[in-house]
């Protein structure tokens, strides 16, 4: 079952928090004013009491972060399989309680590859490995689609209104 077609959702926090905050800044002008800035935190997810990684998040939706992470690293198929999902900023951490376990995950949490990029990221087991299995269409991309991208960004973007600016990626 895709996450995607899943109306089930674990039992959540809503611990989602502000992605910018207001400070005080000295202009080139010297004059004092008020301005946001973004700033990441760190979330460590814990499943079943096994610490699995470290994220840094914005914040703004940490539940979904962390079940979108799971899927896409290959522990779970669908949100079905998880009871829950609490997220404590206090402790900078997201506890996963699963149905079944995580007793087949042991083989894919010894397997790590970091990733190199304008971060380095962590993919576990052998996902790597199937990566020239996967065939995608090519799509047709049309500049008038990214200038619309970019458009959209602009003015529906929370975060990038209040600060100017915000690191974003898409897949």
């Amino acid at each position: 079952m895709n996450l995607q077609k899943n109306n089930y959702r674990p039992e959540m926090t809503s611990a989602g928090i502000e992605a910018s905050y207001p400070v005080t800044v000295m202009d080139e002008f010297g004059n004092m004013r008020e301005t946001h800035i973004t700033g990441e935190r760190p979330l460590t997810i814990y499943v079943d009491k096994q610490e699995i990684v470290t994220l840094m998040t914005l914040g703004k939706y940490p539940e979904l972060l962390v079940i979108g992470y799971l899927h896409n690293q290959g522990f779970i198929k669908n949100s079905e399989e998880l009871k829950a999902v609490q997220v404590d900023w206090d402790i900078d951490c997201a506890v996963v309680v699963t149905r079944d376990g995580i007793g087949e995950w042991e083989e894919k949490l010894e397997k790590r590859t970091v990733t190199t990029g304008c971060g380095q990221g962590t993919v576990f087991g052998d996902l790597m490995e199937n990566l020239d299995e996967i065939q995608l269409p090519t799509p047709t991309l049309y500049q008038s689609s990214f200038y619309s991208l970019l458009h959209n960004i602009r003015e529906y973007n929370e975060v990038y209104k209040k600060s100017g600016a915000v690191h974003g990626c898409a897949l």
